[in-house]
């Protein structure tokens, strides 16, 4: 694989959220041979398998799944477990044939929330990905404090330390591809 492809979608719908932020720095950092596209997940109806047509908010998900070699979720923490819109995106994706644009595909995880950054949330999501069949990366860890000073007012990543441990969990699943791959 000459470069992977790497689908990020952020939990938070909110226009400074720190959780875009980080996905923000990652595909304007991303190492040489990684292209970071970010999914607009913000016209995602919840799923109902009542709606017989997909809505096009939908149709781009799947497009965008479809022709991503990874993910990097932004896993904000909402009252302890992740957020309904990464968990609405991932159901609405889960219910394609034979779970064809989820099964075997690695992802990363980062968050950014208040005390333990988004560790509850994290945890949870990540009891998703076995049913999922996704493949997440063990470490490194993304937990960010989103209220501890590493974050400017429109959401942007500042904090050194959190952007190097960015771009090496981008290393890391780069090569996490590869060996799923081989």
């Amino acid at each position: 694989m000459s470069t992977l492809k790497v689908l990020a979608i952020c939990g938070s719908l909110r226009r400074a959220s720190t959780n875009m932020g980080l996905l923000r720095y990652a595909q304007a950092h991303a190492p040489a041979g990684v292209s970071i596209e970010i999914a607009d997940i913000s016209q995602l109806p919840f799923f109902n398998s009542d709606i017989s047509e997909k809505p096009a908010a939908v149709q781009q998900l799947l497009a965008q799944l479809a022709s991503a070699d990874a993910l990097l979720l932004g896993c904000p923490e909402y009252n302890y477990s992740m957020a309904p819109a990464l968990k609405n995106a991932l159901d609405w994706a889960s219910r394609e044939p034979d779970n064809a644009l989820l099964a075997g595909k690695p992802v990363a995880i980062v968050g950014a929330g208040g005390g333990m950054g988004t560790s509850r949330a994290q945890y949870h999501l990540r009891q998703t990905c076995v049913y999922l069949d996704l493949h997440p990366l063990n470490k490194p860890e993304v937990f960010a404090n989103a209220f501890a000073g590493g974050f400017d007012a429109e959401g942007n990543l500042t904090d050194e330390r959190l952007q190097a441990l960015v771009v090496q969990q981008l290393q890391a699943l780069q090569a996490w591809a590869g060996k799923l791959s081989a």
